[in-house]
């Protein structure tokens, strides 16, 4: 993902938490805010420390980002995301990822469809 579609000030991430909707699964919290002027989705990502160690962050963080990847076809370009991983995204692979994250999209409407 290049820069243009990152989170990454925390003015940013205050602004989506008290303005946005949010929605979750046992693993990812997902908050949303539609922002008109832009032309491609933007994500933020957090991961705790209570997740587990820094290879399991940045494998959960990869994951994601790679989800997004795929999925972008199908997600609204004109809105910002952060997603906040739980303790349950520490034990999912990437597929697992995948469709716990595909599932968050469909309850908060931004897919049509999970494939």
């Amino acid at each position: 993902m290049n820069k243009r579609q990152r989170v990454k000030k925390n003015a940013e991430f205050q602004k989506i938490f008290k303005r946005g909707k949010s929605f979750a699964n046992r693993q990812f919290v997902l908050y949303l805010l539609p922002i008109e002027r832009q032309e491609e989705f933007r994500i933020g990502l957090s991961v705790s420390k209570k997740v587990g160690n820094a290879v399991v962050r940045n494998r959960i963080k990869r994951y994601i980002r790679q989800s997004f990847l795929e999925l972008k076809d199908e997600i609204n370009p004109k809105m910002d995301y952060v997603i906040i991983a739980r303790n349950q995204a520490a034990n999912l692979d990437f597929h697992e990822s995948k469709s716990s994250l595909q599932h968050v999209l469909k309850v908060a409407k931004m897919i049509q469809k999970i494939k």
